[in-house]
């Protein structure tokens, strides 16, 4: 079925606007300092549940490709992205993670044959800037390994971004299915991490409990099939463009909820970071869906704490 342009980036941008309130629903609702129970907890509900739904199994070569994805996108990516907000001072960890557009470019110049323009690479900078003033604030000394871990959380994400639209999705494979294979695959990777460090679960209360399920459900499971969705019709560097409004989110949520003050410097930062986002949406050769998209892709063709500001 044909899906307007439009339609298709602003289904797309749900997904890094639904990541926006992960700080705000963490703070608030669940219990402290468990982010890989909370990775975990996100991840594999969301990915059995989809599962059960898509009733459709990798094959083949397929299980090798679901695992790398999964690994990238969910399953390294969930702990680092924790690590890295817990240990840098607020805000440094969403500032490294808006820099995702450019590590996009980047990569899809060395597996997409896909080089970057100048004006990409000037709006993922204009971008990158504009997230900082809204997130960082007067802090201490960086921390060497929440940094790395920051560098390596996007890395991953955008290497996991670039090669879901690489890899595409086999004949007759939907993105439901897609995302649930990606989101099993993460989640059983970090189920033993977590179990290790963090030892047995905590107990949930009905606040902790009703949290948990809004982040497995809406903010992951429909997050991320409407993510590796636009993937699939969009180009790599348009949807990470989308980005940005993650930590965005994260601020007006925090401003309109928690009573958090937005100041004069971060009004402009959001000005510049929303203007590079919908930039981002004109950058490279344009991709599928133009002028509408399609519901299915072969395989194999190219797819078109205060800790504000987690990504996903």
């Amino acid at each position: 079925m044909a899906v307007s342009r439009p339609a298709l980036i602003a289904l797309t941008a749900l997904a890094p606007i639904s990541w926006g309130t992960t700080y705000a629903v963490t703070t608030e609702f669940l219990p402290a300092d468990r982010p890989l129970f909370t990775g975990l907890m996100r991840a594999l509900p969301a990915g059995l549940l989809l599962l059960a739904l898509a009733r459709t199994l990798p094959r083949g070569a397929w299980w090798g490709k679901a695992a790398v994805l999964g690994a990238l996108n969910i399953g390294a990516f969930f702990p680092l992205l924790f690590l890295s907000a817990y240990r840098l001072p607020g805000g440094m960890a969403a500032v490294v993670g808006s820099a995702g557009p450019l590590f996009v470019a980047g990569l899809s110049a060395l597996l997409l044959g896909q080089r970057p323009t100048r004006r990409t690479l000037l709006t993922g900078a204009v971008a990158a800037f504009g997230v900082s003033l809204v997130v960082l604030r007067a802090a201490g000394a960086l921390d060497a390994l929440g940094l790395l871990a920051a560098l390596a959380a996007t890395i991953s994400m955008s290497a996991g971004t670039v090669l879901t639209q690489r890899w595409g999705r086999p004949a007759g494979v939907g993105p439901l299915a897609l995302t649930g294979w990606q989101l099993t695959a993460g989640g059983l990777l970090i189920a033993p991490l977590a179990f290790l460090v963090e030892g047995a679960p905590p107990a949930l209360d009905g606040r902790a409990a009703g949290g948990y399920l809004y982040l497995a459900l809406a903010n992951t499971a429909v997050a991320y099939w409407l993510w590796f969705r636009g993937i699939g019709r969009m180009t790599a560097t348009q949807v990470t463009f989308l980005g940005p409004l993650s930590p965005l989110t994260a601020a007006v949520v925090g401003w309109a909820a928690l009573g958090q003050a937005l100041t004069p410097v971060q009004l402009v930062g959001m000005a510049l970071a929303l203007g590079a986002t919908v930039a981002g949406q004109f950058t490279g050769r344009g991709g599928p869906g133009a002028r509408g998209v399609t519901a299915t892709k072969p395989q194999g063709a190219p797819a078109g704490r205060e800790r504000r500001g987690v990504a996903a």
